[in-house]
């Protein structure tokens, strides 16, 4: 990640100003929000065979190196499922990179476009929306909610050891305005309405490096509680319309995911 970040600054795109409040309620907005399937789209590397019950407790304690080097599973969870499952240090959120775009370049250039978003990639998984601004300014919102449980994480777990949930984020510096990007997140409860804990946040333009290098965005939840069950992820993306269709803010390589403090 450090890496990612200073390549990017050497071209000065990382610098910006403080970040200003977002007017959003604090609170996650209702359904639909699309449900988590049951198994991992990308479930870890393939094996050639799988392996022992003690084998895979093996392989995952030295993976995962849980604090005080000992992790208890409750009854009915296995070594080998989790070792399938991988549910910890994988990004959780479905189609992360919808449009395939690479941060490692300055995003490709692209004119006004007709054609409606869900048409430019693959957004499995997201519910999309759009919210009409004045002078011709528009939000993108694109939304999902990570069913924690159904990722192969158990309470027990979620409970006790709490572990870190990592929100991650990359958007275009499009200067469409001032500012092009929001994100937030609730951690919610198993009731998908009560907000154990969130995070808002509405980075303005610096206007500083070449326009549309890759900003990131990112937020770790620690100690947040017990309850913990969804997290609800969801972006904002300034578009501008202008002769010839409409002019987007693109975003990439959005990520959830849980792992151990270090």
């Amino acid at each position: 990640m450090e890496e990612v970040r200073d390549r990017h600054a050497l071209d000065g795109g990382m610098e910006t100003k403080e970040p200003a409040s977002p007017q959003e309620p604090p609170s996650p907005p209702p359904p639909p929000s699309p449900p988590t399937p049951s198994t991992p789209e990308k479930p870890g590397p393939p094996t050639l065979e799988q392996p022992s019950e003690a084998h895979a407790r093996q392989l995952l304690m030295e993976e995962w190196r849980p604090p005080g080097g000992s992790l208890e599973l409750p009854p009915g969870l296995t070594w080998k499922l989790l070792f399938l499952r991988r549910p910890l240090y994988r990004n959780l959120l479905r189609s992360p990179n919808p449009e395939g775009i690479n941060i490692y370049e300055p995003a490709p250039p692209t004119g006004p476009t007709q054609q409606p978003l869900d048409t430019l990639g693959n957004f499995h998984g997201w519910y999309i929306k759009t919210e009409k601004l004045l002078h011709n300014l528009s939000w993108t919102v694109k939304q999902q909610c990570v069913n924690l449980l159904a990722e192969g994480l158990w309470e027990e777990l979620l409970d006790d050891e709490q572990p870190d949930i990592t929100v991650m984020d990359w958007y275009e510096d499009s200067r469409l305005d001032v500012c092009v990007y929001e994100l937030h997140v609730w951690l919610l409860a198993a009731d998908r309405h009560t907000v154990i804990a969130q995070h808002h946040v509405a980075p303005r333009t610096s206007r500083r490096g070449s326009p549309g290098c890759w900003i990131q965005v990112s937020h770790v939840f620690r100690q947040y509680g017990p309850g913990v069950r969804f997290v609800h992820f969801l972006h904002k993306t300034k578009n501008r319309r202008e002769p010839g269709g409409l002019r987007r803010t693109r975003v990439t390589d959005s990520s959830v995911s849980v792992q151990f403090r270090e």
